[in-house]
């Protein structure tokens, strides 16, 4: 597996090593030692989630604050542009966010650190999405971030309005948001 940077350092696109042929693929989607060495520090894991979303949904920009989960995420079927945005208020790129294309085609994965937002955008008719979680989900700590907030200024991949849930529906702009110190 390989760790290509973004223009936020902290959120990485992992690529695995797929070894295929005429039989079909084969790849190690996660090792602890190897993931370790790519985000520089070990990273504990504490539960799995997936998702199935139709075409045109947008979910997110959420979080958890003070209880963050740092996310490991890739698309199983279908294709998804992920986006992890920088929530943190003292960092330099306060607002700032990154997007990619997972599929299950790429087999590629983000990795998204605490103290970042994540959403993503279905592209085509539907999409899984499997999700690795260092940190147990808290309703209390759940918050989000509109999707669409001009000040952060995702440039979403889609054909139309998009599918949304009630709470993207109302979920507060940047600076009004409990995002992190």
């Amino acid at each position: 597996m390989r760790a290509v940077e973004t223009d936020l350092p902290e959120v990485l696109v992992l690529e695995p090593e797929v070894l295929g042929d005429e039989r079909g693929y084969f790849k190690e989607s996660w090792n602890a030692t190897t993931f370790a060495g790519l985000v520089g520090h070990d990273v504990a894991f504490v539960q799995d989630n997936s998702s199935r979303s139709r075409g045109g949904v947008v979910r997110g920009i959420h979080f958890q604050n003070p209880n963050p989960q740092a996310k490991l995420v890739r698309c199983s079927a279908g294709a998804i542009f992920d986006v992890a945005v920088d929530l943190q208020q003292s960092s330099p790129r306060f607002g700032q966010w990154v997007g990619v294309e997972l599929s299950a085609e790429n087999h590629r994965q983000l990795w998204i650190p605490e103290g970042f937002g994540h959403g993503f955008a279905v592209l085509g008719e539907g999409a899984d999405i499997e999700y690795k979680v260092a940190g147990y989900y808290s309703q209390s700590d759940d918050r989000a971030v509109a999707w669409d907030d001009p000040s952060i200024g995702v440039d979403w991949p889609l054909d139309g309005p998009p599918v949304l849930s009630k709470k993207d529906q109302k979920a507060p702009k940047l600076g009004e948001a409990d995002t992190y110190v």
